[in-house]
């Protein structure tokens, strides 16, 4: 080793890559973080984000910050597009060119993206929930229709713009649908003169049989029931076959279609790996599986290369979850395999993955949880719900800025981050209407 540190590169600022760099915090080696944001993601509070409760602050600290006192690592900006397994060398793109870094021991936790099952034109109309950008996007054109319904004078066209499509009805989906019934019919109300807000339709639309598919019945059950009570509508059994600008197309166990109209549309079914995955795969001679997640020996290694580790959402094992508590899990024990490698000791050991069990928010005061046999709905779920999240977000002054902004939308009425730019609001709409009264034009021709 000629005396240099050992090189650990991390690819990905995420629950994987962030919990591994931490755990290397006193080893003897060399860390550098690779990722394309600055930000290390707090991905499950991303739909409080999309409907004001949070700031992009308080989910995504600067991943720079985070490690500012682990004097082992360096973050550096950069998408990595390739590696190279026989050189050690992972190949990265950023603002300023290519470059090639030298790694002794390799971490990707490059994660997953939306899965939007081979149409990815889906994207333009009903964007998902995996990044900061998706949240925003969300959170304009949801206060944003309120806005434009405002000013509105046709019936059809303000039914449209106060008519909310989530697809999918997982916990994400189950979140983003009772946020926005709450906005509707306990925020907003009041704030209006034109429209009242209570009007909106929430639809929550799924091809499974019932809401949060792999919680336990009683749970999707009491799920279903605190829904219909703040009035979302369930539309399970139904699959999105399209989606424009206009409206959302779905169709029914028994080939019934129906077009729903509506403007806002927020995507939270499916995921699928990061590109990296295929790549890396195809450089070992590897398999990913359908959702491009790479397929991974017991100890979250390459096949055939034991110095590269693929952890959390990008990897491919025992059918575990795409949650954070595997990419957590995962990426220290890549850190302990990697401590043992470089102490000399035995490594290599098969991953073993320990379930904290499961929680998904419906509405203030009111969650879902099963914590090993224990399942619980209400308000002691809810409880529960808002420790974990606390204890997991990454810093005392971010826990503190988020209960205080919890304390403002759950106990009061406000919503802390209401801004809707002119691009995602105003500009977007009237691009819209230009081709609609330029198509008018020649129509009339």
């Amino acid at each position: 080793m000629s005396g240099r540190p050992h090189d650990v590169v991390i690819v990905g600022s995420g629950f994987g890559g962030l919990f591994t760099a931490r755990a290397l915090r006193d080893a003897p080696v060399r860390v550098t973080v690779i990722s394309g944001t600055n930000h290390h993601l707090f991905q499950p509070l991303l739909y409080q984000v999309a409907t004001g409760v949070l700031s992009s602050g308080e989910v995504a600290p600067a991943t720079r910050d985070v490690l500012r006192r682990q004097r082992n690592a360096r973050v550096l900006l950069g998408v990595v597009e390739d590696v190279d397994l026989e050189a050690q060398e992972v190949v990265h793109r950023s603002p300023v060119g290519e470059t090639r870094t030298h790694y002794d021991s390799l971490v990707v936790a490059a994660g997953a993206g939306q899965s939007y099952f081979g149409h990815d034109e889906f994207a333009d109309h009903a964007p998902g929930l995996k990044s900061l950008d998706d949240a925003l996007e969300v959170r304009g054109r949801i206060y944003g229709a309120f806005e434009l319904a405002e000013l509105e004078r046709d019936e059809a066209a303000v039914d449209r713009l106060l008519t909310f499509v989530v697809i999918g009805a997982g916990p994400t989906g189950v979140e983003m649908a009772g946020q926005v019934a709450e906005l509707a019919h306990r925020v907003l109300p009041g704030q209006f003169r034109s429209i009242d807000p209570r009007r909106a339709r929430v639809l929550l639309v799924d091809p499974v049989p019932h809401v949060l598919p792999g919680y336990p019945e009683r749970l999707s059950a009491a799920a279903t029931e605190q829904l219909e009570d703040m009035g979302v509508e369930i539309w399970t059994g139904w699959k999105v076959v399209d989606v424009d600008d206009e409206a959302v197309t779905v169709e029914g166990t028994d080939g019934e279609q129906q077009r729903i109209p509506s403007s806002s549309k927020v995507w939270a079914a499916g995921v699928q790996g990061a590109p990296l995955g295929r790549v890396l795969a195809e450089r070992a001679g590897s398999e990913v599986d359908r959702a491009g997640r790479v397929k991974v020996t017991p100890s979250c290694t390459l096949p055939g290369y034991p110095n590269v580790y693929v952890i959390g959402d990008l990897m491919s094992l025992d059918d575990l979850p795409g949650v954070a508590q595997v990419a957590m899990q995962s990426g220290e024990h890549a850190a302990d395999q990697i401590r043992r490698h470089v102490a000399g000791e035995p490594h290599g050991e098969p991953f073993v993955y320990h379930d904290k069990g499961s929680m998904a928010t419906v509405s203030r005061f009111f969650a879902v949880a099963k914590v090993g046999r224990i399942e619980v709905a209400g308000l002691p779920a809810w409880a529960l719900w808002l420790g974990v999240h606390l204890f997991y977000l990454v810093g005392f002054k971010n826990r503190l800025t988020t209960l205080l902004h919890w304390a403002v939308s759950f106990v009061g009425r406000g919503r802390a981050e209401r801004a809707a730019t002119w691009q995602q609001v105003i500009a977007r709409n009237a691009l819209r209407r230009e081709g609609e009264v330029a198509l008018g034009s020649r129509t009339d021709d």
